[in-house]
């Protein structure tokens, strides 16, 4: 099997074990996903749900964040850790949405990376989920994961396993693709002790039965 014949099955199998891929962030607006996945640097998306259930009627608009004292921010997301940097960037976001892309979320990469404390990974993810398009995002599930399915060798870097993942996968199906890996690496294929008796991947999976 090769590596484009197993990321197929695999995409096949992961929608029969997870039908519904939905980013774990909550949101109603494209600014609040955005705000939502930068809090969610090294912190739980639980915990960010928590934080921006408040945080987000506290700052209902893009204009109030960016009219806010910073301390306030910081108030409002300090469980989120880090949040003198978060809240900066929450802030310079807000500001820079505002005067030079009309209070709307970008809908391409290059201007997203513009975005204070923006990297691939948010835009990505960003990219897939508000504007449908075709999107690999590489948070540590699915860096682990994709090592373990052999999509990659020994591979650490969020954007060569990007790369790598764009060259397997379909397109249409890899933003729905990287949701199913998240919730797969939650349940089933965890960093340590991973559930590999109980894979639904178990079939196609090149690590089965040592769990590596």
């Amino acid at each position: 099997m090769t590596r484009k014949e197993r990321a197929a099955a695999v995409t096949t199998l992961l929608k029969e074990a997870y039908p519904d891929a939905v980013c774990a962030l909550q949101y109603t607006h494209d600014y609040e996903l955005l705000f939502a996945t930068r809090l969610s640097a090294q912190c739980t998306d639980a915990r960010v749900n928590l934080v921006t259930k408040e945080l987000f009627q506290t700052f209902p608009t893009l204009e109030s964040f960016a009219e806010a004292p910073l301390d306030e921010i910081e108030a409002g997301i300090k469980t989120c850790g880090l949040f003198h940097t978060k809240a900066r960037d929450l802030k310079a976001c807000a500001v820079m949405l505002l005067a030079d892309f009309g209070g709307k979320v970008p809908d391409n990469m290059e201007d997203l990376l513009k975005l204070p404390g923006i990297g691939r990974k948010t835009a990505n993810l960003i990219l897939g989920d508000i504007y449908g398009q075709p999107a690999v995002v590489t948070d540590t599930h699915c860096i682990r994961l994709s090592n373990r399915l052999g999509f990659v060798k020994d591979e650490k870097d969020p954007l060569k396993v990007e790369t790598a993942l764009r060259k397997l996968l379909d397109p249409k199906e890899s933003s729905d693709f990287c949701h199913r890996l998240v919730l797969h690496g939650r349940e089933c294929c965890t960093a340590r002790s991973p559930k590999c008796q109980n894979c639904p991947l178990a079939a196609v999976c090149p690590s089965f039965p040592i769990g590596k």
